[in-house]
């Protein structure tokens, strides 16, 4: 997670990470969340993030959960998978990493910030034209 959560953007778009910590009772990111749909910000997440999200392991009452604290779950683009292999390459072709670059593209593409508490791997990504949350 970043030192900062504030963000002058209008949507915030989220990583997988974040929101697995998001559902978790009295986390950083739960509160951040609160804070963020508090001031009336759009809260989006790719449909690769969604996917990742998905395939848990997660009980029916959290996947409930994060879809309504999730405003839009955006399709993945021709424009967001060109992007997605631009890092890819750039970032040292990594064997595993593609989820990542698909991941930060959409964020890239649609021009907000991603939350993460996977600074680690998202971090490579910000010379690119990734902003961190």
């Amino acid at each position: 997670m970043g030192a900062s959560f504030e963000s002058a953007d209008a949507v915030i778009h989220l990583d997988t990470s974040f929101l697995i910590r998001a559902l978790l009772p009295g986390s950083p990111q739960r509160e951040q969340l609160r804070t963020w749909a508090g001031a009336n910000e759009t809260i989006t997440m790719s449909s690769v993030a969604w996917t990742e999200f998905l395939c848990g392991p997660l009980d029916a009452r959290a996947a409930s959960l994060a879809a309504t604290l999730v405003d839009r779950r955006l399709d993945f683009t021709t424009e967001m998978a060109e992007v997605a292999v631009r890092l890819f390459n750039l970032t040292g072709r990594r064997r595993n990493s593609m989820t990542d670059c698909m991941i930060a593209a959409a964020a890239i593409a649609e021009d907000t910030a991603i939350a993460t508490s996977n600074l680690r791997d998202f971090s490579r990504f910000e010379e690119h034209g990734l902003a961190l949350l």
